[in-house]
């Protein structure tokens, strides 16, 4: 596969590698980005790369709570103009409303708005507006207390980061703390038991191979595995991260102090895990003038 100088930027622009570095890796890997990333970490010239932090789509998450239920809804504009738009910001507050009384996306697309499925005043909008739209993704939690929080809110309720938090315990207050919490440092899981074996089991193999190449006896080489991985557990866990409001407690361990259980917790953030396709400039202003 032939390495282009745009695969090489966006392999240096995820990782800080250097340029000549980033390309081997991809030559090494013909071309294929995440195992270009896990070789640059092998050899130590990467560090870990969150690969869902391009966040390519425009639009809104609401949040909405009652009664021991929370849900978060992301509704998807092309531009950040329509999610400034107050038509399509009271859309998305009355998605959130509707998606307390279902469980599901499909559920929700069908649940009644004024008189309209939500579905069919999605479509509606979009013919209004005249920009596309989308209803992405739903999440719900249940919990003796759940508390919601919003990052970078564009109205009451509604911003590009909506987090749920739920807690047996403790009070409003430190569950909102926990919610901030989990909108900065976003972590992969509750607990070490809730995160993806496959995700677990490819952090271990990297950490092996990083290992290795160090030239340490065998027994030496374990030991250092089960300390990374340990370390690499209380990175992406929250009960696991030290906790934002006091670095020198766990979060486990500020919930103790607090009187509270952390039973769940819901994150999404507007575009994660969408990629836009990119032309450089040359492309696009050649595009332009071939159409005159």
């Amino acid at each position: 596969m032939a390495i282009t100088a745009a695969m090489v930027k966006e392999l240096r622009d995820t990782t800080g590698a250097g340029m000549m570095d980033a390309k081997k890796a991809l030559t090494e890997t013909d071309g294929d980005m995440e195992a270009a990333i896990d070789w640059l970490r092998t050899k130590g010239l990467a560090k870990a790369a969150k690969k869902s932090g391009r966040t390519a789509a425009e639009g809104l998450v609401a949040v909405e709570v009652t009664d021991g239920a929370g849900v978060a809804v992301e509704v998807n504009s092309e531009t950040d103009f329509v999610a400034k738009n107050a038509d399509f910001q009271n859309m998305v507050a009355s998605f959130a409303k509707a998606a307390i009384g279902v469980t599901d996306l499909d559920a929700l697309n069908a649940a009644d708005v004024d008189g309209k499925s939500v579905a069919d005043t999605l479509t509606a909008k979009i013919a209004t507006i005249g920009e596309n739209m989308a209803l992405r993704r739903m999440a719900r939690l249940e919990g003796d207390t759940v508390v919601s929080y919003v990052h970078n809110a564009a109205a009451p309720g509604m911003g590009k980061i909506g987090v749920l938090v739920a807690l047996t315990g403790g009070d409003e207050a430190f569950g909102r703390q926990v919610a901030m919490h989990v909108a900065a440092a976003n972590p992969a899981s509750l607990g070490a038991d809730d995160l993806d074996p496959a995700v677990v089991e490819k952090e271990r193999q990297v950490q092996i191979d990083i290992a290795r190449e160090s030239g340490k006896p065998e027994q030496v080489i374990e030991k250092m595995i089960e300390g990374r991985m340990k370390k690499f557990l209380a990175d992406v866990t929250l009960l696991g991260q030290a906790f934002v409001v006091n670095p020198d407690l766990t979060v486990e361990a500020a919930a103790k102090e607090a009187g509270a259980t952390i039973t769940g917790f819901v994150r999404l953030e507007v575009g994660e895990g969408i990629e836009k396709a990119e032309e450089d400039f040359a492309a696009e202003v050649a595009k332009v003038a071939n159409k005159g």
